[in-house]
């Protein structure tokens, strides 16, 4: 394989979690006395670190507020996240093709590490995993360098050695900010027109694309 790393997001890249996103964030709205939400607004906002997405979505600043939307956030996707998630079909093929040629695969999410990890044992996918770090490792969440930067060093990996692969523009910026080599996939809601702007090796449809142009 031409990289040594393939360092994935989570959310819309290799899993369509937005069901239970979408149900999660409803029920902190209801739970409060908002309306239910509109659910393009909510998608929009998968990738971001929770409490920035509730400022944008509420408008709220209070710490204490934001802290208790966040605690119900999760007690919802303690019964509904995991089970309203699925890895895209052409996920664990490709999985098995990176691991074959010997790469090693990262996950870097502002989703919590656990959660992923739930996805993970779900699906099986142990052995074609070497690392994941979510929102829980990092005092600061994506575009901020500090997640993958942690990754590299703990890792011992040369920046030229590592692919970060990612479906929204906070993906496009992270890998910017760090100096690694970045491709879209638009399996999210962001578009290869919104890509084009940012240094990018590859636009992807999806990851069956990866192994044939990253190989």
């Amino acid at each position: 394989m031409r990289y040594k790393w393939y360092v994935f997001d989570f959310d819309y890249t290799l899993a369509d979690s937005e069901k239970g996103i979408v149900l999660c964030f409803q029920h902190v709205f209801l739970q409060n006395g908002f309306p239910k939400g509109d659910e393009m607004a909510i998608k929009r906002t998968i990738g971001m670190e929770l409490n920035d997405a509730f400022r944008l979505l509420l408008g709220e600043e209070n710490p204490d507020t934001l802290k208790r939307y966040h605690q119900e956030f999760t007690q919802m996707a303690n019964l509904e996240m995991t089970k309203n998630t699925r890895l895209y079909p052409e996920v664990i093929p490709m999985l098995k093709e990176l691991k074959s040629a010997g790469a090693k695969v990262g996950i870097l999410s502002s989703k919590r590490r656990v959660r992923i990890q739930e996805s993970i044992d779900k699906y099986q996918i142990q052995d074609y995993v070497t690392r994941v770090v979510g929102m829980e490792d990092v005092t600061a969440a994506k575009p901020d360098p500090e997640g993958i930067c942690r990754l590299m060093k703990e890792e011992s990996i040369k920046k030229e050695e590592l692919l970060y692969i990612g479906d929204s523009i906070i993906d496009a910026k992270t890998a910017q900010n760090v100096g690694v080599d970045f491709a879209a996939v638009t399996t999210g809601i962001t578009t290869a027109e919104e890509f084009k702007p940012f240094p990018h090796k590859r636009i992807m449809a999806d990851l069956s694309e990866l192994p044939k142009f990253f190989g």
